[in-house]
């Protein structure tokens, strides 16, 4: 995997600011080196390219007869054929569009007719909605082999519905295996929602061969940030509920008494849709299944392992990890440093080394409960990382545990900022510029 140590996949894929130069606040400028994939990835280039050609001719769909409304249309209808092959559904798994994840989620919440499983290290997203309709939690053990035996223990227990389990840790990108769970799901008599948010990204997903009945995730994390989400699944549930917003293009008839609802997708996409964000989602799913998988996951491995290399020659730095007999995971590392603050730590590499990377609970409270920390720094990596921005991470989180900060840092309303703060910012109110740079 050395062949990948002095550049990323660019080019098989350009993501936009890969060459962004952002301002520290020492004086001067650094490339930025963005290790916040996780939360939202920047456009691939593929996808800024299609979303520009579709601009001149967006306009309502379904119902319009003029020109820019038919291609429209059918750039819109054709994104979901487009993501049933990239995910390789089933005939009777259907496409529904959506905001992002936790849209997805909500909306299948909805439809389940009876108890949700889940585990106590999900997301916010995949463990918020579920309560509606009965949510039952259970505490991973510290080995995947024990999680997997409890989740059994419980849904012999008791029927559920379903299963809903996130394919990839946000926290600490670790894999659970989802083919297997799917297997005891459906001999249970439970159904299988994956949270792919982190994992579609990253891996590839096969619904037919994996047994999954759903899967949700984000255009936002998947190189398509205009806005769009998906959740494909089973139709069957999603036909028989009700909609998950009441309005225009999610009927077939209706009358001052009655309506005849359409059948999803068309039944939970009420609304004009955000066709310039599917058809961005849609351009995502064709870049990346155009690119070699083994090259693509050689190159994130490489730099996953170089990292952890690196912050682990540094004294206090701590991995977090949530099974100790895991294996596999996406590019992401989530650690502590004995003696600082996560928010800190992130406020100086962002104003110091001109690095981005995410610190807090990332909306898994009970996961970081379970670990024992209050709060952690978070290095995603993506199809723009660099082996180069790798380095300048562990240099900096090096040179802070040598020497500590060269600026002075403060709290103002729960953030760590610098003081003072020499860097430009604009908020775009009152007539100003949106951006400074």
């Amino acid at each position: 995997m050395t062949a990948f140590a002095d550049h990323s996949c660019a080019t098989l894929a350009r993501v936009s600011g890969y060459d962004l130069q952002v301002p520290l606040v020492q004086g001067g400028t650094a490339t930025y080196a963005n290790f916040d994939y996780a939360a939202s990835a920047p456009a691939l280039e593929q996808v800024t390219n299609r979303v520009q050609e579709l601009l001149p001719f967006y306009a309502s769909v379904h119902r319009g007869a003029g020109y820019a409304s038919r291609v429209s249309t059918d750039c819109y209808e054709a994104a979901r054929n487009t993501v049933a092959r990239f995910l390789n559904a089933a005939d009777d798994q259907c496409v529904v569009f959506t905001r992002n994840t936790t849209d997805s989620l909500n909306l299948l919440a909805s439809c389940v007719p009876g108890d949700t499983v889940v585990l106590d290290t999900e997301h916010h997203a995949n463990f918020l909605p579920w309560v509606r309709n009965g949510r039952r939690v259970v505490r991973a053990a510290d080995t995947i082999e024990e999680t997997i035996q409890r989740l059994v223990a419980e849904l012999c227990a008791k029927p559920a519905a379903l299963l809903a389990i996130t394919g990839a840790s946000n926290v600490t990108g670790e894999l659970l295996p989802i083919e297997r769970l799917a297997w005891i799901a459906h001999q249970c008599g439970t159904r299988i929602l994956v949270d792919a948010a982190q994992l579609a990204p990253h891996r590839r997903i096969d619904l037919q061969a994996s047994g999954i009945d759903y899967v949700a995730f984000s255009g936002h994390k998947l190189y398509a940030p205009f806005g769009a989400g998906v959740l494909v699944g089973r139709r069957d549930w999603l036909d028989t509920a009700q909609p998950y917003l009441a309005g225009g293009g999610a009927v077939r008839e209706v009358s001052a008494t009655e309506t005849e609802w359409a059948p999803a997708p068309q039944r939970h996409e009420a609304g004009s849709p955000n066709v310039l964000g599917v058809a961005a989602l849609a351009a995502a799913c064709d870049a990346l299944a155009a690119l070699d998988e083994t090259t693509v996951t050689e190159h994130e491995l490489y730099l996953s392992h170089r990292l952890r290399y690196g912050l682990k020659t540094i004294p206090g730095v701590n991995f977090l990890r949530i099974w100790r007999d895991s294996t596999d995971a996406v590019g992401i590392v989530a650690f502590t440093i004995d003696g600082f603050e996560p928010g800190r730590v992130a406020a100086y590499l962002s104003a110091e080394h001109g690095i981005g990377v995410r610190d807090g609970r990332f909306c898994a409270h009970p996961l970081l409960a379970a670990l024992g920390v209050d709060g952690a720094l978070r290095a995603s990596l993506g199809l723009g990382s660099t082996a180069a921005d790798v380095d300048r991470l562990i240099d900096a989180v090096s040179a802070l545990v040598e020497n500590g900060p060269r600026w002075n840092y403060a709290r103002t309303e729960g953030h760590w900022n610098p003081t003072p703060e020499t860097r430009p910012f604009s908020s775009g109110s009152e007539g100003g510029a949106p951006c400074a740079f």
